[in-house]
């Protein structure tokens, strides 16, 4: 039923591993790509993967750094494997705890770990134990109490049931009788007891009451004598008697030392401080972009500081809370417990973190993660941490943001580095256009960050070829052509040899992209560009129609990067569009190895303030790189992403 169980350290040393019968296939493929796609990208929230045909069920034990990986085919469906690598795990590190403990390589290298006996005895029980659990047959109508019923039997029920109805009513009716005479008797108990109180004259009190009547009417006419002083109150303030006259901050001075009009007339003042060059400059005013894109950067602030400090007060309150239950047989037992809380001398446990990571959670929805990925990432560092002993005078809260903290620099660094700058270099010596497409929904700024990111390769010495292949949208191509324009403005072909750094590729509208952008690749193959930027229509996830033209223009053309863009105001609807656009992408394509999204392209993100969980969503979804930041209007406001700045953003209150 399995085909190979393997226990190894994080390290990566295999210290067993069990083959089933019958397979031949190393268990080295399935485990290091559950290594390379989960357990190093932090995405152990779910405890299975799938690679080709088989299902690999994990657990983590974090205590001694150990890895349990289960594998089976994905066919069946085996209900006991959960269980099983559980008992695996327990029994594993009770019989070898003291070999355990010896961290290192070469400890693990010169132990001996025999486990075959006790892992066939315990396959063996979880094996029986699933097939204990097998569907119980159904009962024969024999068998059944229905078969016990008989016509009358029924009938007899009807009976039984009018001759409750009517014992029911001559119940009812006996309570309705002696609730009238039990009033009448009441109503008569009443009229004695009243005119013996007129009798007396004292109402039918007693003489105690009598006495506690007359005393509280004394006090009350003492008290009543000495009136409180209206000193006590507050006082009322005071109604102004009129309107009071606004004073203004430039009040006091004469008309004449407000006129300007005399020194701007001339410009006799400003045209000496004026730079002589200034006038010789462009209406544009870029920064320059050579080299490599500045990262984004975020200020730290000491509001940061202040909030761990107090989240740190808190859970030092809440572990000596929790101790005090064991420190009330000494005066220092309270004292005593919240060092032990907080001295490296207890593991994690999923109760122990549950608040924490309640609050976590909430805070990364807070800063626009979407809701499913947030629960995901905390899940997962639930699994990194469960059992793992804590440092030493260290909290709950801190190792748990700790933990948030990288497992979030991890997920936002790319698997493998994308370097626009050499793949063009490269291209280039090839003698063929690097060609880059950009896609996403409908006003993201495609078109926008598209110049952008052309100014940024003419700063570099690349000549770019723009393709307008958004044939749908009205005004598509006047928009690129006012790029095209501004761009040869910023570097006049009279600087590079005559030629223009930028041009454009159209054909109008209404006609196929796919077609204009094979032209657009082999017009510029045949002129020499080194870079293609395809400009694609904006389309909903949802419209099917166009999301087939995009999967063909890229299955047709096979671009060499292909770009979401996607904005950072997004949350949940991030994960919605990046996930049909991938589905999208491999549902029509007719290769057995469709091409999907290589990169993202985030914009707005000046917009946002701290609130970057889209990068989050995005990268997590995919699993691929944010290769560049928008974060203005200008050709220059492009950036890289940094991922500790973007984390250290999120993770601020």
């Amino acid at each position: 039923m399995l085909d190979f169980f393997a226990i190894f350290s994080k390290g990566g040393i295999v210290l067993w591993c069990f083959q089933g019968a019958g397979v031949t296939e190393s268990f080295g493929g399935p485990v290091n790509a559950l290594i390379r796609s989960v357990i190093l990208q932090e995405r152990s929230g779910n405890n299975s993967f799938t690679h080709n045909a088989l299902s690999l069920k994990y657990k983590l034990d974090n205590e001694f750094e150990l890895v349990f990986v289960v594998g089976f085919q994905k066919i069946l469906t085996l209900t006991y494997v959960d269980k099983f690598i559980d008992d695996v795990q327990l029994h594993f590190r009770d019989r070898y705890k003291n070999e355990l403990e010896q961290r290192g390589a070469l400890k693990f290298l010169l132990n001996n770990f025999e486990f075959g006996d006790d892992f066939h005895i315990l396959l063996r029980e979880a094996e029986g134990s699933s097939k204990a659990k097998a569907p119980v047959s159904m009962r024969t109508f024999n068998e059944s109490q229905k078969s016990q019923k008989t016509v009358k039997s029924m009938i007899e029920t009807k009976d039984g049931d009018k001759s409750k109805e009517q014992v029911g009513k001559k119940s009812k009716n006996a309570k309705k009788e002696g609730e009238k005479s039990g009033g009448d008797q009441a109503k008569a108990a009443a009229q004695t007891a009243s005119k013996k109180a007129v009798e007396t004259g004292n109402g039918g009190l007693t003489q105690e009451e009598i006495i506690e009547r007359n005393r509280a009417k004394f006090f009350s006419k003492q008290l009543g004598g000495a009136k409180p002083e209206k000193s006590s109150k507050s006082p009322k303030p005071q109604k102004p008697k009129g309107k009071m006259n606004r004073v203004w901050d430039m009040g006091g001075k004469r008309i004449a030392e407000l006129d300007y009009s005399g020194t701007n007339g001339d410009n006799s003042s400003d045209a000496q401080n004026q730079d002589p060059d200034a006038t010789a400059e462009p209406l544009i005013q870029v920064d320059s972009m050579k080299g490599d894109l500045r990262g984004v950067d975020y200020e730290s602030s000491d509001d940061d500081d202040d909030e761990d400090e107090e989240v740190q007060e808190e859970d030092r309150v809440v572990v000596a809370n929790t101790n005090k239950k064991g420190g009330k047989k000494g005066g220092f037992g309270g004292m005593f417990g919240m060092l032990k809380g907080l001295v490296g001398s207890k593991n994690l446990t999923q109760e122990d973190m549950e608040p924490v990571l309640d609050k976590m959670r909430d805070h990364l929805i807070a800063k626009n993660v979407a809701a499913e990925i947030a629960s995901q990432l905390c899940n997962s560092v639930a699994k990194k941490l469960e059992g793992k002993v804590m440092g030493t005078f260290t909290t709950v809260a801190s190792t748990v943001k700790q933990a948030l903290q990288d497992s979030l620099v991890q997920i936002l660094q790319p698997k493998r580095r994308v370097d626009i700058l050499r793949d063009v270099l490269e291209a280039r010596s090839q003698r063929k256009p690097f060609v880059i497409t950009f896609c996403g929904v409908n006003g993201v700024g495609k078109s926008t960050n598209l110049a952008k990111i052309s100014y940024w390769l003419i700063e570099n010495g690349f000549t770019v070829l723009i393709a307008a292949c958004d044939t749908f949208r009205a005004g598509a191509v006047e928009q690129l052509r006012t790029h095209q324009r501004r761009l040869n403005s910023l570097h006049p072909p009279e600087k590079h040899g005559g030629q223009p750094t930028v041009q454009l590729f159209e054909k109008g509208y209404g006609k196929d992209a796919a077609g204009i952008a094979m032209e657009a690749i082999a017009f510029a193959r045949n002129q020499g560009f080194d870079v293609v930027l395809i400009d694609t229509a904006g389309r909903m996830q949802d419209n099917a129609p166009l999301m087939t033209a995009l999967a063909k223009l890229i299955a047709v053309n096979t671009p060499d990067l292909v770009l979401f863009v996607g904005e950072a105001l997004v949350g949940n609807e991030a994960v919605d569009q990046l996930v049909k656009f991938n589905q999208a992408l491999a549902d029509h394509s007719k290769t057995d190895k469709p091409r999907l999204i290589d990169g993202i392209v985030l914009t707005k993100f000046d917009t946002i303030d701290d609130k970057v969980g889209a990068a989050i969503s995005m990268t997590y979804i995919t699993g691929q790189p944010i290769v560049f930041v928008g974060t203005g209007q200008t050709y220059s406001d492009l950036r890289s992403l940094n991922a500790r700045a973007v984390v250290s953003a999120l993770m601020k209150a």
